[in-house]
């Protein structure tokens, strides 16, 4: 006999609240999907306009995309910005979290403020900003402006996850490895790093997130040469919906859905 989930003591009224929350849990969690889930199918319609009902199914959106020499090379620039802006921002942000967790000294509270402003605040606000700023010192229009304020936007997750890790850490390992003779930086590599590597990966898999689907930066910053999918895709709505935009879109909606999975994985691990 297959034991209840309820407790003895839940009344049928408790036991009714709880099928209502998760009723209404899933309710709202296909109400926030649904928009997300019906761009798949168009991505493999014969029309050539995004609309149901669709007259059949076809890959020729999928073939033009991948044969498109603008669809190309928007997806080579997605590849070289994000995972150089990832790079940068998680070696940074992995330094200042260690930092400010080991340090305390006043205006601590003020500078992480600071760290953390590209999360809060509006997009539109640091492209005008970065605009002006890299346009004076000849950064706009190149793919070192564009890496540059990709870090800075995904720099604050690899800060703050890392230092979430940090809260738990046993610094008396840290001391133990000095006391045997490790130097500061052979302790880091194979004491700290080891123990803190769930939360550096999760901090860069949100600024490489934050990177790859970032489109007003760009749209500030980059020139022609340094369209990236999400700019590209912005573009392609402006100019001509068709159902390549779909096809992008399922793409980057797997790959991202991938991503959040991995996270969760590390999240299980660490556990």
């Amino acid at each position: 006999m297959r034991p209840s989930i309820f407790p003895s003591y839940y009344t049928p009224l408790d036991k009714a609240g709880w099928w209502a929350l998760r009723v209404a849990g899933v309710a709202v969690l296909l109400f926030l999907l649904l928009p997300i889930l019906v761009i798949v199918p168009l991505s493999f319609s014969a029309s050539s306009f995004l609309a149901y009902p669709m007259p059949g199914f076809s890959l020729r959106w999928y073939e033009q995309l991948f044969t498109s020499a603008e669809w190309t090379r928007a997806a080579k620039n997605s590849f070289i910005v994000a995972p150089a802006a990832t790079l940068i921002a998680t070696v940074l942000g992995t330094m200042t979290a260690v930092g400010l967790a080991r340090a305390q000294f006043p205006g601590k509270g003020l500078l992480m403020s600071i760290l953390i402003a590209p999360m809060v605040v509006p997009i539109v606000v640091v492209g005008v900003a970065c605009y002006l700023f890299f346009a004076r010192i000849g950064l706009a229009d190149s793919y070192l402006g564009l890496i540059a304020v990709h870090a800075a936007l995904g720099a604050p997750f690899v800060v703050t996850t890392v230092l979430a890790t940090l809260q738990g850490f046993n610094h008396n390992l840290v001391r133990a490895s000095l006391s045997l003779g490790a130097s500061p930086l052979a302790t880091f590599f194979r004491v700290t790093l080891p123990v803190i590597a769930p939360g550096v990966i999760s901090g860069a898999l949100f600024a490489f997130a934050t990177s790859f689907d970032e489109v007003v930066v760009t749209l500030f910053i980059a020139g022609p040469e340094q369209v990236t999918l999400p700019r590209q895709m912005f573009t392609g709505i402006r100019e001509n919906i068709n159902p390549t935009i779909a096809a992008v879109a399922t793409l980057l909606t797997l790959f991202t859905t991938g991503l959040m999975l991995a996270l969760e994985w590390l999240r299980g691990r660490r556990a």
